[in-house]
């Protein structure tokens, strides 16, 4: 599995039908025109790919030292791969943002936090929104955002079965708070996340992952 960062308008048709086809294999309301607008919007795409197929993709808008991270997904058989975080933190380190204003529906999106970081908000043992949190929330997203949510009028949601929480994941500590933070996670309410971005705030696994 390898990954690559691509600037958006170096990205092919035939790789933007092959993103968007992954969409709408894991989400339902997922339609041509919100795919194309959140990757409009973007100026950067790390794309995940394996023998010639992309099996995930994330898109991001770096601007005024912040990363915004926009459509996510990573194909079921990719789950275990670390291709995609490893190149998400070489696009970091490349790009140099300052912070990362991450808005995530699911639960694996938001461990990817607590994994690779050790200070972010909100999180089960800082519950409480930073002002900058708030300031670049309700900057990007307006009146859609509101208490730590943004609500979207036309969201798209985790099909069946991917939203949900295993029984075998309560218990830890971030799976719970973001169940507690975002109780409609599964009807696509995207939980606002601020995480900053220096090399002194990674974990020894981001270390790792960036040593592979």
């Amino acid at each position: 599995m390898n990954g690559r960062l691509v600037c958006r308008e170096q990205v092919t048709k035939a790789e933007q039908c092959a993103m968007f086809s992954l969409m709408e294999e894991y989400f339902d309301g997922v339609t041509p025109e919100l795919f194309q607008r959140d990757l409009a919007e973007k100026n950067w795409i790390v794309l995940l790919e394996e023998a010639g197929r992309i099996r995930g993709f994330t898109t991001l808008l770096v601007q005024e030292g912040v990363a915004h991270s926009g459509d996510t997904i990573v194909h079921r058989d990719a789950w275990g791969s670390s291709a995609l975080a490893r190149t998400w933190l070489e696009a970091i380190r490349k790009l140099r943002p300052q912070y990362w204003l991450l808005i995530t529906s699911g639960f694996r999106t938001y461990r990817f936090l607590p994994v690779f970081w050790k200070e972010f908000w909100p999180r089960h043992d800082a519950v409480e929104r930073p002002a900058l949190l708030e300031a670049l929330a309700r900057q990007r997203y307006g009146c859609r955002y509101a208490d730590g949510i943004v609500r979207f009028q036309h969201p798209q949601l985790l099909r069946q079965g991917l939203s949900d929480v295993p029984p075998g994941r309560f218990g830890n500590p971030h799976v719970d708070f973001f169940v507690r933070a975002n109780p409609r996670h599964a009807h696509g309410d995207e939980l606002v996340c601020l995480c900053p971005l220096s090399a002194e705030n990674q974990t020894a696994a981001g270390r790792k992952v960036l040593a592979l």
